[in-house]
């Protein structure tokens, strides 16, 4: 069984099974024999656990709630532009600006980064800004994380965790007074400013719904009209605007903030029902079949479970029901991310991502009320999982996600990470996604490359092209994975057998990667090979530059062998494990974004050389010792 994933279409299920590379002692699969030693046989088919083909973008399917004549009518007359009070309430002057219910928040902010505010400065990923420095109206650029944190006003969760709200309160209305005066009027579209993409104020819009009583308890009443008019004007420019939104991410904040005002503002029935129906369409193109987002990041996938989060609390603040899809949605929504979580709870580094920790994932899995496992069926989404006792590989055997959909999008097909009891053993670098805090600007691309992941370059080329703010280019556009259970002979432990292959470096050197790993099932043993196929009629002459990079989870002290074909890792838990490689092994220099997004210095193993463009195969072995 092969599973082809494609990046824009369904390619088709392959004939028949890959084609098995033979090599030296370590090449894969592994059969030793003799006396009281393990061998891992296929049984064939019946011993695999069968992937159905999936698409990279077959969309998840959801109807917006079913409406009488009466509100469709409405819908379609507010959609046209009629206003909310005309078609709330036709005879009677427009309601004055209020809020109808207090929203209690279903997600807690981050008390650090609240008590700095209450200190006068803003925190970002490690990085201090005082307020008063601050440039709220976007004539000097903040670096992107600040822009999302100031002009989102995502730190108002983190104010409310930091204390009473009396002792917060002068806080809140300085940040917002300062804000409002340098942005005293919306532009007619998106994209004057930072503050007005669609993504930020719609955030802006439901933070200011969820987190009222922060910027709406003080005494002055003239900052509390200036607030409540600019809700009311945020929504109606976003009901203009949200189809222009920068990606379908954004589209999907958006559309929360649209429905929230609907819920929270007065006459708000028709923006509401404008906002379910936009709201629910919008999902179901963000969301792959298997609940995966299409950006492929944890970081949107966490977005869009916070999003609706505190959007079904503003459905509780008003005491009604949200619609069944969203909680569906929702449901969807936690297993693909739980997927990529090591056996400490954190995340994996993909797409942009860092290591978040298990806490932040705990704490926002637990608000949606979903009781579920980690994606196993893994289509869409593209990270295959397989959990070995305690260790647990996570391996990315799916294309890139379309340029339309990446924000921080990474060529990182066929990259691993390995972790053991908790302990990160292989990793990938990640951190673009917070560039700009401690973590310089200047390496967003760099951590997005091939090379800051754990697999193979050529020529220290991307096998998919890096593109500027977030954007990627042409490369992978193919990936044909096949997973199988392997049985162990004599009692011997078993294995899971993962093999995939991507296109990414097919057009300019005419070479294939494909890339084979094999966990025990005692999680003691990694056997790996990769091997670079040759594709066309013609065969091409001359050599290539090759590099396989083992980036090492931080704290692992390495030492390489005598005959430098292999080195030795002393973990943090006192664990030893023994890496082989069929080559000449060096150490150099790498670089991890922690659980806060803050840059540590770690170490990776380097096995590199000329290949022939007729092609080669490299087989290595990661085991744990004693």
């Amino acid at each position: 069984m092969v599973d082809v994933i494609s990046g824009d279409h369904l390619a088709g299920e392959s004939a028949g099974r890959t084609r098995e590379v033979a090599g030296d002692e370590m090449a894969i699969p592994l059969e030793t024999s003799g006396a009281g030693e393990e061998r891992l046989v296929n049984r064939g088919a019946e011993q695999g656990e069968l992937i159905e083909p999936g698409r990279a973008l077959a969309l998840a399917d959801f109807a917006p709630p079913a409406l009488g004549a009466g509100e469709r009518l409405i819908r379609f007359a507010y959609r046209l532009g009629i206003p909310t009070s005309a078609l709330a309430s036709p005879f009677r002057k427009p309601a004055r600006p209020r809020l109808l219910a207090t929203v209690t928040s279903g997600l807690a902010g981050n008390k650090i980064a609240g008590t700095a505010l209450r200190a006068g400065h803003f925190l970002v990923h490690g990085v201090k800004a005082p307020i008063g420095q601050v440039d709220f109206g976007g004539a000097a650029r903040l670096t992107p994380p600040f822009e999302r944190v100031v002009h989102s006003f995502a730190w108002l969760g983190d104010l409310e965790a930091a204390g009473a709200r009396e002792q917060v309160t002068p806080v809140a209305e300085r940040v917002i007074g300062a804000w409002l005066a340098a942005n005293p009027k919306a532009p007619t579209r998106p994209g004057k400013g930072s503050a007005w993409s669609v993504a930020n104020a719609g955030m802006r819009e439901l933070n200011w719904l969820v987190f009222a009583p922060l910027i709406l308890s003080g005494q002055g009443k003239v900052l509390r009209s200036r607030i409540l008019t600019a809700m009311g004007e945020t929504a109606r420019w976003l009901d203009k605007n949200v189809s222009r939104s920068e990606d379908l991410l954004a589209e999907v904040t958006g559309w929360c903030a649209i429905t929230a005002a609907g819920l929270l503002l007065p006459d708000g029935k028709p923006r509401r029902l404008f906002g379910e129906a936009g709201l629910i369409k919008a999902l179901g193109e963000l969301v792959g079949d298997d609940g995966g987002v299409l950006s492929r990041s944890p970081l949107g996938q966490m977005e869009a479970i916070a999003l609706i989060v505190q959007l079904r609390a503003c459905y509780r603040a008003v005491r009604r029901d949200p619609p069944d899809a969203l909680d569906a949605i929702l449901a969807l929504l936690v297993s693909p991310l739980l997927a990529l979580t090591h056996g400490d709870g954190s995340l994996g580094s993909w797409q942009g991502g860092w290591a978040i920790g298990a806490d932040e994932v705990s704490a926002l899995v637990a608000a949606t009320g979903v009781r579920t496992r980690p994606l196993r069926d893994v289509r869409q989404w593209g990270y295959q999982r397989v959990v070995a006792q305690k260790a647990i590989l996570q391996f990315d055997a799916a294309p890139p996600p379309l340029a339309k959909h990446a924000r921080t999008g990474c060529a990182s097909t066929l990259a691993f990470e390995l972790s053991q009891a908790g302990q990160r053993i292989i990793v990938n670098c990640g951190g673009s996604g917070c560039a700009g805090g401690i973590m310089p600007v200047r390496l967003e691309q760099g951590l997005r490359a091939t090379a800051s992941h754990s697999t193979m370059t050529l020529d220290d080329v991307n096998s998919t092209a890096v593109l500027i703010n977030g954007r990627i280019g042409g490369g992978v556009s193919e990936v044909e994975v096949d997973r199988r259970s392997m049985a162990g002979e004599r009692g011997g432990s078993g294995a899971t057998r993962l093999e995939a292959s991507h296109d990414g470096y097919a057009a300019r050197y005419g070479l294939i990667h494909r890339r084979i790993l094999i966990l025990r099932d005692d999680g003691s043993e990694l056997r790996g090979e990769d091997m670079l196929v040759p594709t066309g009629r013609k065969g091409q002459r001359g050599k290539v530059g090759y590099a396989l990079r083992f980036h090492l989870g931080p704290g692992i002290e390495v030492g390489l062998s005598e005959d430098r074909q292999g080195a030795g890792l002393a973990l943090p838990d006192c664990s030893y494990w023994q890496f082989r490689a069929g080559g000449e092994v060096s150490i150099e220099e790498s670089i991890w974004a922690d659980a806060q997004g803050r840059p540590q210095p770690i170490q990776q193993l380097l096995v590199q050389g000329l290949v022939s463009r007729g092609g080669g195969n490299f087989a290595w072995l990661l085991k744990k010792m004693g």
